[in-house]
């Protein structure tokens, strides 16, 4: 599905943003690892939430439907094998159930449908982490396909160098120290928080190298807490110890509204006259809450009492500077703010959007520049220099297959001169399907094709 977006003169009214993704992705984990039944309240209806439950369901969990809620039977430590796993285009879906289904199943493959996409993202620091836990491990070099082994080698004998875990058990790996790299990915560490509980020895996890997005790490840390799992952690994030012994309990949970998503229509309000109010945006850890700081530093007339925030767009917004680390999710979308503003705006520290479903300095930039933004790159930095005036537009963009290029596209195209195309836009749904039609909700004009 190809999409027109507009130029807008009014976004006017009160839209829901979609429920959080991250927590989503979490709450599901956490109940199928759990025996007995939870219940989890507003789960987010988005293609990673589908992946993830198409997995679940897969490896033995049942999901069953309750109105706007979903109610999860658990497997608990003992799912069942269906040999291979595909998890779409979900890098956290896929690095989630590497560690989940190394620590309960003694061989599984992944594989994907979006080879240039998912295919191409790298995951070696995990699967690395997995072999000092005694897994083996096969891929094209550190992507999909992924096979992981935690029984011995087809042959194995005494002279095969395959050792059986302390616990002798085949299908479980051992405990003990790990060490991960923080460098690319806060996903490999929050697998490794997954899996531990399960692998029924003490766990200790150290992450190494430079260190990236830690609110991710806090949502997962906050989400085994409510499981009944007790995870001793550094303030600094960088050592955790999971006791043996424990298990996932079952219990009600409930997601919060999604920052990530938020931070798009905020963004969008922001750069138009408007007056719009985003409902169920509670203080939680998702670092993306930072999108209402960044913005009311750009001058917008933004306000949040932590139950919602109100926008109302059409003054002049400037250039800042920014760690964009912090709330990665939203750093497009602020990028897309800052074309049309006044000065320069710079987020530094985030290289890792180049290891996402695209390169997100890049990619993101080349699109933008089509539409007569005027954005340009270093390794770790977007640096824009903005147009107040807005851009030309009047020509077809490429998403990128990404959901978070498409939503900061649409954001500029909102202020073009000419309408804008934006090709293969349906995947948007990976996180947030109703994105067009909210925005249509509050007036903008987006056509499909």
């Amino acid at each position: 599905m190809d999409v027109r977006v507009y130029p807008a003169t009014r976004l006017e009214g009160t839209v829901n943003p979609p429920s959080s993704k991250n927590y989503t992705t979490r709450y599901l984990l956490a109940a199928a690892l759990a025996e007995g039944e939870s219940l989890i309240r507003y789960p987010a209806e988005s293609e990673d939430a589908a992946a993830l439950k198409r997995c679940l369901a897969d490896l033995g969990a049942e999901l069953i439907p309750d109105g706007p809620h979903l109610r999860v039977r658990g497997f608990g430590a003992n799912p069942r094998n269906p040999g291979t796993l595909n998890p779409g285009n979900a890098g956290a879906v896929l690095r989630f159930l590497m560690a989940v289904c190394a620590a309960t199943l003694d061989e599984i493959t992944f594989v994907t449908d979006y080879a240039e996409s998912l295919g191409r993202r790298p995951h070696g620091d995990l699967l690395d982490a997995l072999a000092q836990l005694g897994a083996q491990v096969e891929s094209r070099e550190g992507r999909l396909p992924i096979t992981i082994r935690t029984g011995p080698p087809a042959g194995a004998g005494s002279r095969s160098g395959w050792e059986r875990p302390p616990s002798g058990r085949v299908g479980r790996l051992r405990g003990g120290t790990v060490r991960v790299s923080g460098s690319v990915s806060s996903q490999y560490t929050s697998a490794l928080l997954f899996a531990a509980p399960l692998i029924g020895e003490d766990v200790t996890i150290e992450v190494t190298g430079d260190m990236k997005s830690r609110p991710p790490i806090r949502q997962t840390l906050q989400v085994l807490q409510e499981a009944g799992i007790r995870v001793e952690a550094g303030d600094d994030l960088r050592r955790f110890h999971i006791p043996g012994g424990q298990r996932y309990r079952p219990r009600e949970y409930t997601v919060p509204g999604d920052y990530p998503g938020a931070a798009a229509l905020m963004a969008a309000a922001a750069v138009v006259p408007s007056d719009v109010t985003i409902p169920r945006l509670f203080p939680d850890e998702q670092g993306e809450r930072q999108a209402i700081d960044v913005l009311r530093a750009m001058g917008a007339d933004i306000a949040h009492d932590g139950q919602q925030v109100w926008i109302r767009g059409g003054r002049p917004l400037r250039g800042v500077r920014f760690d964009g680390d912090p709330f990665t999710d939203a750093v497009l979308a602020l990028t897309a703010a800052a074309v049309l503003a006044e000065g320069e705006t710079v987020f530094y520290n985030v290289e890792n959007l180049r290891y996402k479903e695209c390169d997100r300095i890049s990619d993101y930039r080349a699109e933008l520049n089509k539409l007569g933004a005027r954005v340009a790159e270093e390794r770790d930095k977007l640096i824009v220099r903005g147009r107040p005036e807005g851009v030309e537009g009047g020509v077809t963009v490429e998403s990128r297959i990404d959901h978070r290029v498409i939503m900061g596209l649409t954001i500029v195209a909102l202020r073009a001169r000419e309408p804008v195309v934006i090709r293969d836009a349906h995947h948007v749904a990976k996180s947030y399907p109703a994105f067009f039609a909210d925005l249509r909700g509050l007036g903008a004009r987006v056509e499909e094709h």
